[in-house]
């Protein structure tokens, strides 16, 4: 079955990449500021994907008011800049103008460079993308920009690059520095502290200068973040340090030494290094799904003009035009086949490993494989339309989305650091006035260690890190989650209603009897009957249409049509009023049909004519995904506008029980709240029109990948491929998932609850052995991060049912 294409909430979304994130306090900050912008009804910062989304009033704010909120909070949004040489007799004012007029250009300059006009174009990338700025610049024929994923790429490529070599940098100088800091004298010699301090400075203003340039950064804007603490801890242990060693009379006191802490200075750098360059690694493995998405659809496109052939961009491709591939090369665009024939592999859209032969007049799909033949393809939907795009951009909204876990944990980080500060300062005062000699010492010791155990990387990875993880696996196993509320609901849920036709059967009924009413010619019945539902999409109509067809009867195209969901169909042919549909509808006597058919009646001018009996052939996974849901706690039911035997004989061979048939549309709705007001959580799965009410009134809502575009506009969840299997897999999924959430943050509370007062001191009445060094302090703030992350990556070997053998 052609796949429908995946088409996002209609409500404007603008996804904008952030720079500068370095924890969960900067993503609360910038949400924040956008939320406060005039026209934006609410932001989600992901600090995993370093992605701000953005939903935006009717006629609400444009991309520079966003980008001006995000700078005004510290940090920017990743621009990209195009310059194009305005070719001779180009009206540039008017080109100037079509590019502004491309969303996601922030500004467009001309400048004169010897006699020619350059052209800049300053732009957001993700939001637009150069193919889109070339056909605006009147570049479309041009030689193709390189892809958003390479950039992607290199740019991650780039930053943990130079995070390496700033790591490398620093453990090398501090190796020596905590040598000879931890060897208690044994290794000391004449003018080792200033050696000392000469090693430490680099690695703390070098290799940590970010720190304490990001914190003043959020000190600007009245903020604080894990920076903060970092720069504070570090900067008062090196101050400390280096002032005890320029005027040791100072410190020094009868009876003690006065103590140098550089090798907490520069082990505490390297160790808070290590965690982010390996936090940088995580976070480019969990975006790895949207990547490898992107990196299906080529680059290029090969057009068959009248002049001849020619590569341009694919993105850049009109609809309409004519699009040769060739075998062995990937499909650029969403198509249809007018030469050639050829066998597709459509694994990455539908699942299926096999490959499925093509010909003139099917569609293919941008990403599929072209195995083994040339085809020439008109095109029907190009760059950001194809159905490959919108899986991305599905996927992309959905580890956008905060879960409520997540809302909970942004809260707490963003008072979290004010509170450490205090707890810090606090435990500082109290071992300055109480503790044992040397007081100051202790003081800043403990003042420095608090500050550095309680970064709050840990809290701030909890989640977002699952969900992108989670996500990526969901898109891989064909399960499309649009947002991250779905994925923690939806394995809260204990009972699901299903749809019937095409969402457990087929959807691809067949004609098996046709019963006139007496004086009733059969042949003239189904003419009738097939006459009136050639205008209709529904899977019963085109079963009718086709068995008149196979039995080489004439069908006539209807004078009037009108269609009563639910009910069934009403059409003007040959000057008669025919109906097909339910006994009700028609006017019919109501019959039943013991095989457990579909009973479809029609009449004539409103004298019942006859009936016509439709059976469809139930999915062979549909029964083990009842049953695995069964063993999750869920209860199945039936939810169907079909007639009781014909809902009954599915439902038994399903292993259904609770079967509610003859519903309309409407009535479906008011079964799904009747089912939510008994105290159960419902998903609800269908694929048609009339289950969008239904879709949208669940707590979860699931669309067969199948199905109508209306249908996956009200769900939370698509289904790549009409396999009602993915549902049971989307349940494991999600409680795996939110396992693994609940998990982290666990683990981060409890971190910060069990490690805050052992920093401040609160166990030394007990034993001295008790205190956390800064030292110490720092490799376990890198280890927290790391763990959480590693934890959220144990998702990655998620596996699917095996369907069952057919």
């Amino acid at each position: 079955m052609e796949p429908t294409p995946v088409r996002p909430n209609s409500t404007e979304e603008i996804a904008l990449p952030i720079e500068g994130m370095t924890c969960a306090a900067c993503a609360t900050r910038i949400e924040r500021k956008l939320g406060r912008t005039e026209g934006v009804e609410g932001a989600s910062v992901n600090y995993a994907t370093e992605e701000a989304l953005v939903r935006l009033a009717p006629g609400g704010a444009d991309l520079a008011a966003l980008v001006t909120a995000v700078e005004s909070a510290g940090y920017s949004v990743r621009t990209s800049l195009a310059e194009v040489y305005a070719d001779a007799g180009t009206n540039v004012l008017h080109t100037m103008a079509s590019a502004r007029s491309v969303r996601g250009v922030l500004e467009v300059n001309q400048v004169s460079d010897g006699g020619r006009i350059l052209l800049s174009v300053r732009y957001v990338r993700g939001v637009t993308d150069a193919s889109s700025l070339a056909m605006a610049l009147g570049r479309s024929g041009g030689e193709p920009e390189e892809a958003e994923v390479d950039l992607l790429e290199r740019e991650h490529d780039v930053r943990f690059r130079t995070l390496r070599a700033r790591f490398i940098v620093a453990a090398v100088l501090s190796l020596p520095v905590a040598v000879l800091g931890m060897s208690h004298g044994r290794f000391s010699f004449p003018g080792s502290d200033w050696l000392v301090m000469a090693l430490t400075t680099p690695v703390v203003f070098w290799a940590g200068w970010e720190f304490f340039l990001l914190a003043a950064r959020a000190a600007r804007h009245r903020a604080t973040d894990m920076n903060t603490l970092v720069a504070l801890g570090v900067g008062t242990a090196w101050a400390t340090s280096t002032a005890t060693l320029l005027f040791p009379g100072f410190f020094h006191t009868p009876g003690t030494h006065a103590e140098v802490y550089f090798e907490a200075s520069a082990v505490i750098v390297t160790l808070v290094l290590l965690g982010r360059l390996l936090e940088e690694k995580a976070k480019g493995r969990t975006g790895a799904a949207i990547r490898s998405l992107m990196k299906l659809q080529p680059p290029e496109a090969l057009l068959r003009e009248a002049s001849g052939e020619r590569r341009v961009p694919a993105g850049s491709v009109a609809i309409g035009a004519e699009v040769i591939v060739r075998p062995g090369e990937r499909i650029p665009v969403d198509g249809e086949i007018i030469e050639g024939r050829t066998s597709i592999d459509e694994s990455m859209i539908t699942g299926e490993p096999m490959p499925v032969d093509r010909g003139p007049g099917d569609r293919v799909t941008a990403g599929s494989l072209n195995t083994n033949g040339a085809i020439v393809c008109v095109v029907v939907r190009t760059g950001r339309d194809t159905l490959l795009q919108q899986i991305v951009e599905l996927v992309r909204r959905a580890q956008g989305q905060k879960p409520p876990l997540q809302i909970l944990a942004d809260r707490i980080a963003a008072v979290f650091v004010p509170i450490v500060m205090l707890i810090a300062l606090g435990s500082a005062v109290l071992w300055f006035f109480l503790g044992p000699e040397p007081q100051a010492n202790h003081a800043l010791l403990r003042f420095v260690t608090v500050l550095i155990i309680a970064c709050p990387c840990a809290l701030g990875l909890a989640t977002p890190t699952a969900i992108v993880v989670a996500s990526g696996v969901a898109a891989r196993l064909g399960i499309l989650v649009r947002d991250g509320r779905a994925i923690e609901v939806l394995g809260s849920i204990d009972r699901v209603a299903f749809d019937k036709t095409g969402t457990l059967t087929l959807g691809r009924p067949v004609l098996q009897q046709v019963t006139a009413e007496s004086g009733v010619d059969e042949g003239d019945l189904l003419t009738l009957a097939a006459s009136a539902e050639s205008r209709s999409e529904h899977p019963i109509a085109l079963a009718i249409v086709q068995g008149a067809a196979d039995r080489g009867l004439t069908i006539r195209t209807p004078d009037e049509f009108e269609a009563f969901p639910g009910l069934g169909v009403q059409a003007t042919v040959n000057s008669q009023v025919v109906r097909v549909g339910n006994a009700a509808f028609t006017a019919s006597e109501l019959r039943s049909d013991p095989s457990g058919g579909t009973l479809v009646f029609v009449s004539v001018d409103g004298s019942a004519y006859g009936a016509l009996v439709v059976r469809d052939s139930v999915r062979p996974e549909s029964r083990l995904s009842v049953s695995t849901l069964k063993s999750l706690g869920i209860s199945s039911v039936m939810v169907t506008g079909d007639s009781l035997s014909a809902a009954r004989a599915v439902a038994d061979a399903v292993g259904i029980t609770e079967v509610y048939a003859g519903v309309l549309p409407g009535e479906k709705d008011q079964q799904v709240s009747l089912l939510r007001e008994a105290g159960h959580r419902i998903a609800f799965v269908g694929d048609g029109i009339n289950d969008a009410p239904a879709l949208a009134r669940a707590d979860v809502g699931i669309a067969m990948g199948s199905g109508t575009d209306i249908a996956m506009e009200a769900s939370d969840v698509t289904l790549i491929r009409p396999d009602p299997l993915l549902v049971a897999d989307a349940v494991r999924l999600s409680r795996r998932t939110t396992a693994t959430i609940r998990g982290n943050l666990f683990f981060a509370f409890v971190y910060n609850v069990i490690l805050i007062p052992l920093a401040a001191g609160a166990l030394y009445p007990l034993s001295p052995e008790l205190l956390v060094s800064p030292v110490l302090a720092s490799a376990a703030m890198a280890l927290s991060s790391v763990s959480v992350v590693t934890n959220s990556l144990r998702l990655r070997r998620f596996e699917r049912l095996k369907p069952p053998n057919p």
